[in-house]
């Protein structure tokens, strides 16, 4: 019964349709490409010019790589595949809806000029990063806001559920994934219930995160329920670039004073109910308090960019802050990273703080499938003499990916980085910890998806007391992780082939 409600599953159904798409699509290429040879001379001449276009473009040289290698062997088929798949860019009807909601809340996100010269006065370095992420991404830093830092899904899901059952005004989410289950079934229990309060409930769901996860329509089922419901760039059986540009962010709040962000998606292996690879180990944050603005403005920007509904944002800030807690004595900024610009937000944040670590940089990442920026980063910083030590999982998720992952660990750990495998099973956190003052935690991946095609978000806090929690979590996590030798390095023939060719084309991956 489960193969068979697999096979008539949306996700095969629709994929299959891809498959067919593109074989047909290459077949009439191929054999059109061979009908004479002026047609032939003309394909060359157009993939010739398609890579002279790569090579001068502000790509990153990995991603050129991967497209101009196909296009050689395939010629004008190579060359017309990256045409139509190739641009890392949102549609332009994306892009257009987005730049538009951006405009208008600009002007809701401004930096408080004395905090800036606060941070400044402090530590010039980290005024740097702050100052970069503001003008990068838009999103300016802040004070006065308690950080709680949960090294566990399940802790993060209890107080989740505690802070809904408190809304009074509004409630938004948007997920990269959601699955029935008892995760989902506990948090969607509030939500109707807050949606009959009168209360404004609205979700947004990624549409291929959610693929085989979710019935079709399933955001009509719950518009049915009271809660307002947006699937994110729906998945259609196309070959189109903009099914390239997912929503991988993780954010809840609840009536501006409430946040929650980092990798745990609302799925039950995300909470260890269901186990799927081992422990899942995963990280998230709670904000209260005027950070979790920029955590707000992040999702009505996404929201009001596919469904104009907002015409003064100004409403869902907090007038009066009546914290049940002490606020945090240090500055946190939350962030976006999106395909929208050249800009890449992510990974730059990463490299900033490897480049200025002093003593320290501890790294939780699922997947590590990184650029030469990154590469030089990393090795460089262990080369100095700073403890870099990455934790990737001891069990997959993608055996293929996982292989991938590994190739790259020669060369770390040849330049003295220290690559840990967690043991009890698949770490999903996306967590920058360095030297007792800065850390990051958020959506952010190390590999190119996340990096360069994907909506993203995170929270850089510096001297916030919950980094002292996120090192120990660090230190006891890798104490229960496999430290990877050379020794453990399979030399293979076959398996340094097969890791070169994924390595060629991991942008693509």
């Amino acid at each position: 019964m489960k193969v068979l409600r697999f096979l008539f599953s949306r996700m095969v159904i629709v994929g299959l349709m891809i498959v067919v798409e593109l074989v047909v699509f290459l077949f009439f290429l191929i054999k059109f490409s061979h009908y004479s040879a002026l047609v032939s001379l003309l394909g060359t001449i157009i993939s010739a010019l398609v890579v002279l276009w790569i090579i001068n473009k502000s790509d990153n040289p990995a991603y050129k790589l991967a497209w101009i290698i196909p296009i050689l062997i395939f010629n004008i088929a190579g060359g017309v595949l990256y045409l139509i798949l190739g641009n890392k860019k949102p549609s332009k009807n994306m892009r257009f809806r987005l730049e538009k909601v951006q405009q208008k809340t600009s002007k809701y996100l401004k930096q408080d000029e004395e905090i800036l010269q606060e941070i400044k006065n402090k530590n010039k370095t980290v005024y740097g990063h702050m100052n970069y992420i503001n003008n990068a991404s838009g999103y300016p830093m802040h004070k006065n806001t308690e950080v709680k830092y949960y090294s566990l899904g399940e802790d993060n899901y209890v107080d989740l559920i505690k802070e809904l059952k408190k809304a009074k005004k509004y409630i938004f989410m948007e997920y990269f994934i959601i699955e029935e289950g008892q995760m989902w079934n506990g948090i969607l229990e509030i939500l109707e219930q807050k949606a009959k309060e009168g209360l404004d409930v609205r979700l947004m769901y990624d549409d291929m995160g959610c693929v085989s996860l979710l019935p079709y329509g399933y955001d009509k089922e719950l518009e049915k329920k009271g809660i307002q419901c947006i699937a994110f760039n729906p998945f259609k059986p196309l070959l189109s670039l903009a099914m390239n540009n997912r929503d991988h962010r993780k954010i809840t709040v609840i009536d501006g004073h409430t946040g929650f962000t980092g990798g745990i998606n609302l799925a039950d292996e995300y909470i260890n109910v269901k186990e799927r690879f081992g422990h899942w180990k995963d990280t998230g944050v709670m904000l209260k308090g005027e950070g979790v603005w920029n955590l707000t403005m992040m999702f009505l920007e996404m929201w009001n960019s596919n469904r104009q509904t907002d015409a003064d944002f100004s409403i869902y800030k907090p007038e009066v802050h009546q914290w049940e807690t002490t606020l945090s004595d240090g500055y946190v900024q939350p962030y976006g990273d999106s395909p929208l610009d050249e800009e890449v937000v992510g990974e730059n944040v990463y490299l900033n703080i490897i480049n200025t670590a002093k003593n320290y940089v501890y790294i939780f990442t699922p997947y590590l499938i990184i650029d030469n920026e990154m590469m030089t980063a990393l090795c460089l910083a262990a080369k100095k003499g700073v403890d870099v030590k990455i934790v990737t999982p001891g069990i997959p998720d993608k055996k293929t990916v996982f292989k991938l992952t590994r190739s790259y660990y020669r060369q770390l750990i040849e330049a003295g980085v220290k690559i840990y495998e967690y043991t009890p099973g698949f770490i999903h956190a996306k967590v920058f910890i360095c030297d007792d003052e800065i850390a990051t935690v958020g959506t952010i991946n190390m590999d190119y998806r996340s990096l360069y095609l994907h909506f993203e978000c995170g929270v850089y806090m510096y001297k916030c007391k919950c980094i002292s929690d996120i090192k120990q979590d660090a230190l006891e996590t890798i104490s229960k992780s496999k430290e990877f030798s050379k020794k453990d390095i399979n030399n293979g023939r076959r398996n340094s082939l097969w890791q070169a060719i994924l390595r060629v084309f991991a942008p693509l991956m």
